[in-house]
């Protein structure tokens, strides 16, 4: 099970961590202003705030495995298509259709992983699910590094769709979550699910994932998607930037690792709270970064806490629902992340283009992350060990 969602995961991330870098090659080929530099990163945000709120629901009526499948398809099919675009307008609107196929797989993946396992050892399996993600951005890192500047973006963008084939063998090979009674949900109403989760008894714990999700999401979107080109703006050359970004990306998997360790020993809380102040800091330090070395080990400690906190939210967000409600409530919870994601670069955008530094911007993000942490301190609940119903 971990495998086979895992690598799922692994192409999303993949495809989502090439856009960082074909954003800065496309700025150079297509010469783009910051502004639609930070519009096409909050399309593909767009697209998956649909994908998540529209397919977590539908994981609720049709099965988590149906719709693990149905958004893998959706994603890498339209990311195929995508390399052969030659204008911005029909790129744009691929990136929402890879978006939404992206945004619907990840908040499914972690119910139908969390539901499949006992509870001493969840958090530890849905971190390490997340820790497939740093595998997909490594991928990408090294398919941008070594690809687009001698083969162009499109050929990079090809190598991404290539999981529409594995999506046909994830159908047959992976089994639905046990937590799953189409008989059971074919009596609730998707309006009944939604008004649940804010329902008084799940009111607290919405309020929660909400702010994290939101906090988080619009800082890593925000910081991530920019990194390649923050580093150009900085003074390196491309090919430098990209090499730099591999090596901060490398630090994603001990940090997935840790949490992983930590998620099941000192509880989710802890691991969210200690990972995103780090995240914060570090955010803070590269922001204000004037040397190299600062830059490259504030970037390195950054990818660690980020990607940290990351695991550790995808293992807390399902185990707040009832399995009647989980779909709907882990996806819900991620689409108004997203809608963090749409605005993170495109502020990023605005601010570069009236010539804020890039210390300003990053200290945006850091206090963001701040808030997120102070809801999850004083207005979390501990789920370390908790039985799934």
């Amino acid at each position: 099970m971990l495998g086979i969602a895992g690598f799922g995961w692994m192409f999303d991330a993949m495809d989502v961590g090439m856009l960082s870098f074909i954003i800065a090659a496309l700025k150079t080929e297509w010469n783009l202003t910051p502004s639609e530099m930070g519009w096409i990163g909050s399309v593909n945000s767009i697209g998956m705030a649909v994908g998540a709120f529209l397919f977590g629901i539908w994981a609720d009526r049709i099965g988590r495995k149906n719709v693990f499948v149905l958004t893998l398809l959706i994603f890498s099919l339209a990311s195929g298509i995508s390399a052969l675009t030659t204008t911005l307008a029909l790129f744009m609107i691929l990136r929402f259709f890879i978006g939404m196929g992206l945004g619907g797989e990840l908040p499914v993946a972690s119910t139908l992983v969390s539901e499949s396992v006992p509870a001493n050892d969840r958090g530890r399996i849905v971190v390490l699910l997340e820790s497939f993600w740093a595998v997909g951005w490594l991928l990408a890192a090294i398919i941008s590094y070594f690809i687009i500047p001698s083969f162009g973006w499109r050929i990079a963008l090809i190598l991404s769709a290539l999981p529409a084939l594995y999506a046909l063998y994830l159908r047959l090979k992976i089994p639905d979550s046990p937590a799953f009674s189409p008989k059971k949900e074919e009596k609730r109403s998707a309006l009944q699910n939604i008004k649940d989760v804010w329902s008084k008894k799940y009111a607290r714990s919405t309020f929660v994932l909400w702010m994290v999700w939101f906090t988080v999401v619009f800082s890593y979107y925000g910081m991530f998607l920019w990194l390649p080109s923050v580093m150009v703006m900085k003074g390196f050359s491309m090919i430098q930037s990209f090499q730099y970004v591999l090596i901060m990306t490398l630090a994603q998997l001990p940090g997935y690792f840790t949490a992983a360790w930590l998620v099941e020993r000192m509880g989710r809380k802890f691991v969210l709270v200690t990972y995103l102040l780090g995240t914060a800091l570090s955010a803070l330090i590269f922001g204000n970064a004037e040397t190299t070395s600062v830059l490259m080990i504030s970037g390195i400690l950054l990818s660690f806490f980020n990607l940290g906190a990351w695991g550790a939210l995808y293992a807390y967000t399902p185990e707040q629902y009832p399995a009647v409600i989980r779909g709907t409530g882990a996806g819900m919870a991620a689409a108004i992340g997203r809608v963090g994601g749409i605005l993170g670069p495109l502020l990023v955008g605005k601010l570069v283009a009236h010539g804020n530094s890039i210390s300003v911007i990053f200290t945006i993000f850091c206090v963001s992350i701040v808030i997120g942490v102070l809801a999850v301190a004083f207005f979390g609940r501990e789920t370390r060990k908790v039985e799934l119903s």
